[in-house]
């Protein structure tokens, strides 16, 4: 009986560790200059602007300075909600029960989820009880932005000559 277990455990050892092996021919993926290209910007860009709004009586504070610093924050996030909105979209889910041939219960559910850079405050005011932002999206901007974070031949790539990648042989 032990001879058998002994024997088992062996077989796993070794059927594992051959397992590995294989792992020994695996190549990672690598950066040629052939996977790299340059990218060119478009023609032309949208600019695209949202507005928020934000009660000031209704913000929690105890004086009136506190409301109006929490009604521009809540202004300003419910601009970037606006634009979030119009870049990405939005999710809207609803349900509605029915029961013997009547409506029962209805509920309405909407949601966005984005990312917002290189969006800028163009004027932040206050219109009677309400605080109001507007915010501008460039999207050159956020090409530029985009386009910093990227591995591109406009970078620094030279070859062994010491030439640009990019440029023709003479």
């Amino acid at each position: 009986m032990i001879f058998s277990r002994n024997k088992w455990c062996l077989v796993l050892i070794v059927l594992l560790l051959s397992g590995c092996s294989s792992l020994r021919g695996l190549k990672l993926p690598t950066l040629h200059k052939e996977d790299v290209y340059r990218k060119t910007p478009p023609q032309s860009f949208a600019v695209i602007r949202a507005v928020g709004y934000a009660p000031i009586d209704e913000q929690m504070g105890k004086t009136d300075t506190m409301r109006q610093l929490q009604a521009m924050r809540a202004s300003k996030l419910d601009a970037y909600r606006e634009l979030s909105e119009r870049v990405y979209g939005q999710k809207v889910a609803s349900n509605v029960t029915v029961q013997d041939m009547v409506l029962g219960n209805q509920s309405l559910e909407a949601s966005v989820y984005g990312v917002i850079r290189g969006a800028r405050v163009l004027k932040s005011y206050r219109v009677k009880d309400t605080y109001v932002t507007e915010l501008e999206l460039d999207f050159r901007e956020v090409y530029r932005v985009a386009m910093s974070m990227q591995p591109t031949l406009d970078s620094d790539m030279f070859n062994s000559n010491n030439d640009y990648l990019g440029s023709p042989n003479p």
